[in-house]
């Protein structure tokens, strides 16, 4: 407390100046070690007075709960903040560049440069120059290389003699080469992608063409040509190669699907496509074919001596069960249809089904399903998957091939005595007018061209241009043949189905092949 002024002007009560100076002077003394006690006493109090007031306040609440309270808007505000002091510690992604540890000038940035590896990339500008000495003397000209030797492939619609001038050969050698080839077979029926290995020798003067040396490619599976420059000019060596021309066949057990069965088998892709599509032509995947049936393929196959195989075109697809032939179809005359053996040289008459497919609408009225009203359905209707092939019920000629209104793509056939068939609604039409065609000849895939409210065949007979029930006429399909061209087919037959399943034991031998020694480039002359 103040000591009131009074007090100390009549000096009543109060001390002598010497004790109130001394007073003075205690009062403006360091804090003792027991002040600094009370201090820290006091701070602590003071802390845990605010942890506590801050402790009966939830700032971090679940704000799933008691939405729109001070409880969870002060949660609110909690996050809000946090999110903010986030941001402004968030850095920014700019670059940030740093001094050079060194500073370099021209001189000593294009020495560097010249020792890096980079500008190899870049075509190879870096180095230095070495500087001419007594053994070190620039060149005039850079030498050529004496031989470049290089690989070219013949593309699809190119021509042979095009392929060589672009490869550096001269257009006369280009000329003389074409003509050695042609001696041996046409050049127009070398394959496309057949690989030509090709030798050019020294240029004799620098505005002159490399000679060719030397050129080498196989024209067909059992021939390979060379081509070699000898003191006479060039010549043509033909080199033959023996193969084995017998056919691969293949059999199985079908287990979940014919495809993987016979993959595994090891049938190549190739064959399993086409027997897959010959089959389809004459029975129904879905239905004909069952797992532990056996499947039975045989293609057309070659191996050569130089250890090459090449697939060929389906011979023959069969499939049978419980020991008993479903189906044996075997290819046969110039024109590679599948004929089925128990039918070659047979009648079949019955009613033959224009797709493989169930009846969904039959012949007679009805209510149709898109115009809305009841009037005649003058065919019967097939359900189908969209492509299916579809095939002509007996032989006939084709009287029209084309869109026909409602029918959408539509074909008629003209069968003889009256008879005549009709087939609409197709996606793609096969077949052309007044061609001919066989019964069981693709002449269309099933589609829902014209009114259609799906894919399906709407199939019509006509009789005198009257249509009637397709399912009561039954055609008569004739494959008669002459007795040699049935003995040859049925020779055919047995011969294929004589061989052994499997690869033959053993390929062709090497000794066969006149095929010249290869030579050392350390012998080849200079």
């Amino acid at each position: 407390m103040f000591t009131p002024r009074e007090a100390l002007e009549t000096g009543a009560g109060s001390a002598p100046l010497g004790l109130r100076l001394a007073g003075s002077a205690a009062a403006v003394a360091p804090p003792t070690a027991a002040g600094l006690d009370r201090l820290a006493g006091r701070l602590a109090a003071l802390r845990r007075d605010w942890e506590l007031r801050l402790a009966r306040y939830d700032w971090t609440p679940d704000l799933a709960e008691e939405i729109g309270s001070p409880r969870w808007f002060r949660g609110l505000g909690t996050l809000f903040g946090l999110s903010a002091l986030a941001l402004a510690f968030l850095p920014d992604f700019s670059a940030i560049s740093a001094a050079a540890t060194m500073p370099l000038d021209p001189a000593a940035r294009e020495e560097f440069r010249s020792q890096t590896i980079q500008p190899l990339a870049l075509g190879a500008d870096s180095g230095h120059r070495m500087g001419p000495t007594e053994r070190v003397r620039p060149l005039a000209s850079v030498p050529e290389r004496a031989m470049i030797q290089t690989t070219v492939t013949l593309g699809q619609g190119d021509s042979f003699e095009r392929v060589l001038q672009r490869a550096g050969v001269s257009s006369a050698d280009a000329a003389q080469v074409r003509g050695l080839v042609a001696g041996a077979i046409d050049p127009a029926g070398i394959a496309p992608g057949t690989r030509v290995e090709i030798t050019l020798g020294r240029r004799p003067a620098p505005d002159q063409p490399r000679p060719l040396d030397a050129l080498a490619f196989r024209a067909r599976f059992d021939l390979k040509l060379a081509v070699a420059r000898t003191e006479a000019g060039l010549a043509l060596r033909p080199q033959r190669i023996a193969v084995d021309a017998t056919p691969l066949r293949i059999r199985g057990t079908v287990g979940v699907g014919i495809y993987r069965s016979a993959r595994a088998a090891g049938a190549p892709v190739e064959a399993i496509q086409q027997y897959l599509q010959v089959l389809d032509q004459h029975l129904s995947l879905d239905t004909a074919i069952e797992p532990g049936d056996t499947f039975d393929i045989i293609v057309d196959f070659k191996r050569a001596a130089t250890g090459e195989s090449q697939v060929g075109g389906l011979l023959f697809a069969g499939v049978e069960r419980d020991g008993r032939a479903k189906a044996q179809l075997l290819r046969w005359g110039g024109d590679g249809q599948f004929f089925e053996a128990s039918g070659m040289g047979a009648q079949r008459t019955g009613l033959l089904m224009p797709v493989v497919g169930r009846i969904s609408s039959n012949f007679g009225a009805r209510r149709h399903p898109i115009l809305g009203y009841t009037r005649m359905h003058g065919g019967v209707d097939f359900a189908a998957p969209h492509g299916a092939p579809i095939y002509a019920v007996g032989d006939a000629v084709v009287s029209f091939a084309g869109w026909g209104g409602g029918h959408g793509n539509h074909v008629k056939l003209d069968h003889g005595g009256g008879f005549g068939t009709g087939y609409s609604h197709m996606s793609r039409i096969a077949v052309s007018p007044g061609a001919r065609v066989r019964a069981g000849q693709i002449i269309g895939y099933v589609g829902s061209t014209g009114l259609s409210t799906g894919p399906h065949l709407h199939y019509e007979l006509y009789k005198n241009g009257v249509k009637v029930n397709p399912l009561s006429v039954r055609f008569t399909v004739s494959n008669q043949v002459d007795a040699k061209e049935l003995a040859a087919f049925r020779a055919r037959m047995a011969a294929l189905k004589a061989i052994a399943p499997g690869l033959a034991p053993s390929r062709p031998a090497a000794a066969q092949i006149a095929v010249a020694a290869p030579v050392r480039e350390i012998d080849k002359p200079s």
